[in-house]
C-alpha cells in the first residue's frame, strides 16, 4: 500500500471555532475514518441509528466531564459537513466496537487478534546520551489508519497548547504540550471492562494533555472513570515518568527501572494481577515478548541511548509478522493491522517525529508547537 506523511493542521479560538476549523482543514480524512468504521459497525449489525442511540447515552457524562470537549465536536461535525454522532464515533471507537460485539453476541472476543496495539517507551535523562528525556510509542491498529490520521496544533487560550496525534475527527491519541507533558497509549483488556458508565479514551488523553502540571496531568488519569481498561504512559521533561495500568475504576503505577520503561498489551503490576483477570492477552500473544525485545536492545546503551537506538529498537522484526514493528497484515476478519506509526516525542523540543507505516517506509516529519509546524526529515 502506499505510504504518505500524516497531514498538519492548526486550530484555535473558541471549543466550537477549534472544531470548525479541524473538521474543515480534515474533512476528507473525516469522512473516510467514518466509512471505515461504519462498514466494520454495520459488519458486526449496528446500524446508524443504534449507534445514534449509545451516542446519546454517552453525552450526558462527557458533557459533565467537559462541556468544551462536546462543543469542540460540533464544531468538527460542522466543518467537516458530517453527523454529530459520527464524530462522537470517531471519539469513542473502541468503546462502540465492544457495544457492536455484543448485538452480535461475540462479547470478549476483542478484534478478532486486532487490538489497538502498541508499545511504548521512555528513556529518562540519566539513561540518554545527552541528557534529554525521549518518549516513544509504535501505534499498532488498522493500516487504513494510515490514510485517516492527522497531527493537530491546538492553540489555547486557557492553557498549554497541545500537538496530538490523532484520527481524523478525534480530540487526540498521544501528544505533548507546551508544559512538558507527552502522553502515549497501549491496549490492555480486563474482565471488568465495560461492566460501569465511564469517559471515552481519547478523551481522557486529551483532558491530561490539558493540564498545566504533571499533578494535574495523573488527576486526570486516576480520577477519571473509564469504560474500559488502558496503559497510558505519562512523561514530563523534566525527567519523570509513569506508567498507569488503568482498570475502569482504578490505575496502578509503574515507575522505569534503571531510566528504562518499555511496556506493550499486557498487564504487569502485581497489585492490579491479584485483582483483574488479562482477557486481552489472547488476542496478543506476542506482547509477552514485543517489550521484552526492547528492553533488551537498549539495555546495553543505557547512559548513552540516542534516539536513533530507540527508533532502531521500535523497528525489531523479531517474531514476524507478529514483531515490535509490523508490516500490513491480514486478520481473520479481512482488516489489515499494522504498525500504523512511529512516535518520537521530545518535549523538551516541543516536537514529535513521526514515521508512517514504519515497516514499510523510512521517511519521517517533524512536526513541532513552534509556528515553522512541519518538515521533512
Amino acid at each position: 500500500m502506499s505510504v504518505s506523511q500524516f497531514p498538519f493542521i492548526e486550530i484555535h479560538g473558541s471549543p466550537r471555532e477549534r472544531g470548525r476549523m479541524h473538521g474543515q482543514q480534515a474533512a476528507e480524512r473525516i469522512k473516510r475514518g467514518i466509512g471505515h468504521y461504519l462498514s466494520q459497525f454495520a459488519a458486526y449489525g449496528l446500524d446508524r441509528a443504534a449507534i445514534g442511540r449509545h451516542v446519546e447515552g454517552y453525552l450526558p457524562r462527557i458533557q459533565a466531564f467537559d462541556a468544551g470537549m462536546v462543543e469542540e465536536m460540533r464544531g468538527i461535525a460542522e466543518g467537516a459537513a458530517v453527523d454529530f454522532e459520527a464524530i462522537v464515533l470517531l471519539n469513542a471507537r473502541t468503546e462502540l466496537l465492544y457495544e457492536a460485539r455484543e448485538v452480535r453476541d461475540a462479547a470478549r472476543t476483542s478484534e478478532s487478534a486486532a487490538p489497538d496495539g502498541c508499545t511504548g517507551v521512555v528513556i529518562l535523562p540519566e539513561a540518554t546520551r545527552d541528557g534529554r528525556l525521549i518518549h516513544a510509542l509504535n501505534w499498532d491498529w488498522k493500516a487504513e489508519c494510515a490514510e485517516t490520521s492527522i497531527v493537530m496544533l491546538v492553540r489555547r487560550d486557557d492553557g498549554p497548547d497541545v500537538l496530538t496525534f490523532a484520527e481524523a475527527g478525534a480530540l487526540s491519541r498521544a501528544g505533548l504540550n507546551a508544559a512538558g507533558i507527552a502522553i502515549t497509549a497501549n491496549y490492555i483488556e480486563s474482565d471488568r471492562d465495560f461492566e460501569s458508565p465511564g469517559i471515552p479514551l481519547a478523551l481522557v488523553r486529551r483532558k491530561a494533555l490539558e493540564a498545566e502540571t504533571y499533578a494535574q496531568a495523573i488527576g486526570v488519569i486516576v480520577a477519571t472513570d473509564k469504560l474500559t481498561s488502558n496503559n497510558l504512559i505519562l512523561s514530563h521533561r523534566d525527567g519523570v515518568a509513569i506508567d498507569f495500568e488503568c482498570a475502569p475504576r482504578e490505575a496502578f503505577a509503574i515507575y522505569p527501572d534503571n531510566g528504562l520503561l518499555v511496556h506493550a498489551n499486557h498487564w504487569t503490576n502485581a497489585s492490579a494481577l491479584a485483582k483483574y483477570r488479562d482477557v486481552g492477552i489472547r488476542n496478543t500473544p506476542d506482547s509477552l515478548y514485543r517489550d521484552h525485545r526492547v528492553r533488551s536492545l537498549l539495555e546495553p546503551s543505557i547512559g548513552k541511548i540516542t534516539p536513533e537506538d530507540v527508533v532502531s529498537a521500535l523497528r525489531d522484526d523479531f517474531g514476524a509478522p507478529y514483531a515490535v514493528c509490523r508490516a500490513p497484515l491480514p486478520n481473520s476478519r479481512g482488516n489489515l493491522t499494522a504498525t500504523v506509526a512511529t512516535l518520537m516525542i521530545d518535549s523538551t523540543a516541543g516536537t514529535i517525529e513521526i514515521t508512517p507505516l514504519p515497516a514499510l517506509n523510512r521517511a519521517s516529519t517533524t512536526y513541532s508547537l513552534t509556528p515553522q509546524s512541519a518538515a521533512a526529515a
